[in-house]
């Protein structure tokens, strides 16, 4: 893994719109219904975070890249749910997931508007509660009230935990910041945090007989 890391650490530093780029699109795919419960952005958000501290990242481009990606994922997915009212949900392809579905209404119908604020912080409820939203006819001024200040903190609770835990590796640890020790450890973490979650989703799956994002069997 270090092998991979250091070059790519490198192309980074050489090619940082490209990071910008991934952060953009990973916050953006996350916020996108069903696409959202695959694609592990909040994991590439939390790595790429490790870059900033040695400057091969800025702290507010990383920022701004998150925040938008996340802005322009859920803001579309509440215009397609408010133009197409609830029939998006009994569309494909989230009629392929009604129990997700399911769950996001509960979550609206039990939260109400803070159901936006919170489910910004829930995955994979996270990918679907926006378009739920436009879908039960939440007003837009109301929705964007407050996805747009959830946003905006959740883009920092994701990228400071890597600038903070590398730079304390780096400052308090002795760690050298041209070794790219802390980055590499800060990476490994994530990346091994990113495999126990999939493992306890996966048990709880079998134990449960299902998972949250399974689709629907056809009708025999």
């Amino acid at each position: 893994m270090t092998s991979f890391l250091d070059p790519l650490i490198a192309f980074v530093s050489a090619h940082a719109w490209l990071a910008y780029l991934t952060l953009f699109l990973a916050a953006l795919l996350e916020a996108v219904p069903v696409v959202g419960s695959l694609v592990p952005g909040s994991t590439i958000i939390l790595a790429l975070s490790a870059l900033v501290p040695g400057g091969e990242l800025k702290l507010l481009p990383v920022l701004a890249a998150a925040a938008a990606g996340a802005m322009l994922g859920d803001g579309t997915a509440y215009l397609i749910g408010h133009r197409s009212q609830r029939e998006i949900l009994s569309a494909w392809p989230l009629s392929n997931y009604p129990r997700v579905v399911a769950q996001s209404e509960a979550f609206f119908n039990r939260w109400g508007v803070l159901a936006v604020f919170f489910a910004r912080f829930v995955p994979p409820i996270r990918a679907f509660v926006p378009i739920t939203a436009g879908a039960l006819g939440m007003p837009p001024a109301r929705f964007y009230a407050v996805n747009i200040p959830a946003i905006l903190l959740w883009a920092p609770a994701h990228v400071l935990p890597g600038v903070l835990a590398v730079t304390a590796l780096h400052d308090y640890a002795g760690l050298p910041h041209h070794g790219h020790v802390g980055k590499h450890l800060w990476m490994f973490a994530v990346a091994g945090g990113a495999v126990i979650l999939a493992l306890a989703v996966w048990t709880i799956r079998r134990r449960h007989g299902g998972s949250l994002i399974e689709p629907a069997k056809p009708a025999k």
